[in-house]
């Protein structure tokens, strides 16, 4: 029987590529797509575009509720997105309390109700610097837990947990993806913005490629 995975899927260039090499290695996917409250739905969108095409079963789940709790990012709040290198100390304002944990709980859930033994997510070694919850102490630690927390073991799964964001585009384009369908930028407007950490990241990884990137910037 072919293995059955939970993507968590943002509809970003990270998780698009996921979602795609889980597909190249023979698993039945089943997308998931969170609603957190973030200030702009457009990854979402195309998350929603990606899975139509590919004919994957697709959730979108709205837990926005939850900033009632969780308060001081910039990705939620009314603070501005700042601008600079993924890596610099501003960058923590971007950083939701907890997030991962929250969307990798409800993943496992649901990948017990499928009958799914793995989730996958998109963190890698670029967002260690900035975001506990990507790190592989955290990954490794989640995935102990979701082994015992219920009568399915089900593990935390990234591909791509050591490797950068140029290694993600790198495998990515070895597989013929078109990474016009994703939306990295942290702003929504028509135009992704080419400023902020994320921006700049996803272009450096298509420069290090020697590759243009097929989004239009501002």
């Amino acid at each position: 029987m072919t293995e059955k995975v939970v993507v968590i899927y943002s509809g970003g260039m990270d998780s698009f590529t996921v979602l795609n090499r889980a597909r190249k290695d023979g698993k039945e996917v089943f997308a998931l797509t969170f609603d957190y409250g973030q200030k702009h739905i457009k990854e979402i969108d195309y998350a929603k575009r990606v899975c139509a095409e590919l004919n994957i079963e697709h959730k979108v789940i709205d837990i926005s509720a939850i900033n009632q709790l969780l308060a001081g990012s910039s990705l939620t709040d009314d603070i501005d997105i700042p601008e600079g290198h993924y890596e610099e100390e501003s960058m923590k304002s971007t950083v939701v309390p907890n997030r991962n944990m929250i969307l990798l709980s409800l993943a496992v859930g649901y990948a017990v109700s499928k009958g799914a033994s793995k989730v996958y997510y998109g963190a890698h070694s670029g967002d260690h610097a900035i975001y506990p919850d990507c790190r592989p102490e955290f990954v490794e630690k989640m995935s102990d837990v979701c082994q015992i927390a219920n009568y399915e073991p089900v593990t935390i799964y990234c591909p791509y947990l050591d490797q950068t964001k140029i290694d993600i585009l790198t495998d990515g384009l070895n597989m013929g993806l078109d990474y016009g369908k994703s939306w990295t930028c942290y702003n929504g407007r028509e135009k992704a913005c080419g400023k902020c950490g994320a921006c700049q990241e996803r272009l450096e990884a298509f420069e290090k490629n020697n590759v243009t990137d097929p989004l239009s910037y501002e």
